[in-house]
């Protein structure tokens, strides 16, 4: 059975940092180019970023774009994405998703459709 799970979110003041985590089961890491997402209240999922199988490739939002950082255990079969600089917009509900491949889309990869399987989200709150 496919499962991702994800951790380590909460509340931090702005400013602070948080690593969250995305612990895969189910399926082999290695064939499966991974994204984060975010969903804030009363809008639209963003992609946030996404790591290549082989960690070779990594792409970002432009406005997580020095601040976050995404990276990845095949062997552990965890992907995280430390977030550094945190600000009040960056509160949402974060998901990790598998994409079918082993390279990022280099164009779309922030769109959710291109994902087989998701976790059920962490909540980060970032107060000011």
């Amino acid at each position: 059975q496919v499962q991702l799970v994800e951790s380590g979110g909460g509340l931090v003041q702005a400013g602070g940092s948080l690593r969250l985590s995305c612990t895969f089961s189910g399926f082999t890491l290695d064939y499966y180019a991974i994204g984060w997402f975010r969903q804030a209240p009363g809008k639209e999922r963003e992609g946030v970023s996404c790591i290549s199988s082989s960690d070779v490739s990594t792409y970002y939002a432009d406005s997580v774009k020095g601040r976050f950082t995404m990276s990845r255990d095949n062997a552990e079969n965890t992907v995280y994405l430390q977030m550094d600089s945190l600000k009040p917009e960056d509160t949402a509900v974060y998901y990790c998703a598998a994409h079918p491949g082993y390279y990022c889309a280099a164009y779309g990869w922030w769109a959710s459709s291109g994902y087989d399987y998701w976790g059920q989200g962490t909540r980060v709150t970032v107060s000011s």
